[in-house]
């Protein structure tokens, strides 16, 4: 006995054709979702951050963990600052630190050159005369946001390598915040900052 084919009431479509539109509808939505991805990891790549100096474990691991959530390129770990495998960065970073590129180098300074070298920002982030709030400054990328020791903050060479040097309003009795945190506030910003640029181009 033949089946019968079923038509949909009220569209005129049969069970296969209806079936065909949503699998179409799937593509499309993976397609700009796909298209989406592409163009965040195109914004990472624009991206890195140099760490100089930063003496505690526990803000290097926070650092790992908000460049892999901000979606930061690579961490550049310079001087002092440690470098994983760490248990104490493990307890920060949570994993992060395994999937985020990562490179120690003994000269900071040297790296900085490089970069500058391939066309890169370099942005301190850093009280001084000369900082501009981070939520005004004018970013061009590719950049590196540039973080220091936690009492003597970056390094006097390095600073005045520095296209640009923001820093973050403080209201209260401190000069500034802990180096993660304020790692993240102007990595987000850094970030958002590109994204706009991207939607607007």
């Amino acid at each position: 006995m033949k089946q019968k084919t079923t038509v949909s009431p009220g569209f005129g479509l049969t069970s296969m054709q209806l079936f065909t539109n949503m699998i179409n509808v799937y593509v499309d939505i993976m397609l700009a979702f796909s298209s989406a991805i592409q163009k965040i990891r195109y914004a990472i790549r624009m991206v890195c951050t140099l760490v100089e100096n930063v003496r505690s474990l526990y803000n290097v691991g926070t650092i790992f963990r908000t460049a892999d959530g901000a979606g930061i390129s690579r961490v550049h770990l310079a001087g002092i600052t440690g470098k994983p495998p760490h248990r104490e960065i493990r307890k920060v970073a949570l994993g992060a630190e395994e999937h985020v590129p990562w490179q120690h180098h003994t000269d900071a300074l040297g790296l900085v050159r490089e970069l500058k070298g391939r066309g890169v920002q370099i942005v301190v982030l850093e009280t001084t005369a000369a900082s501009v709030p981070y939520d005004q400054a004018s970013y061009q990328f590719p950049l590196c946001l540039v973080v220091g020791n936690e009492y003597e903050g970056v390094s006097e060479k390095v600073l005045r390598e520095a296209d640009l040097i923001v820093s973050i309003p403080m209201s209260g009795i401190k000069v500034s915040l802990n180096v993660g945190v304020a790692f993240g506030v102007a990595a987000y910003e850094i970030v958002k900052h590109y994204q706009r640029t991207l939607s607007e181009g």
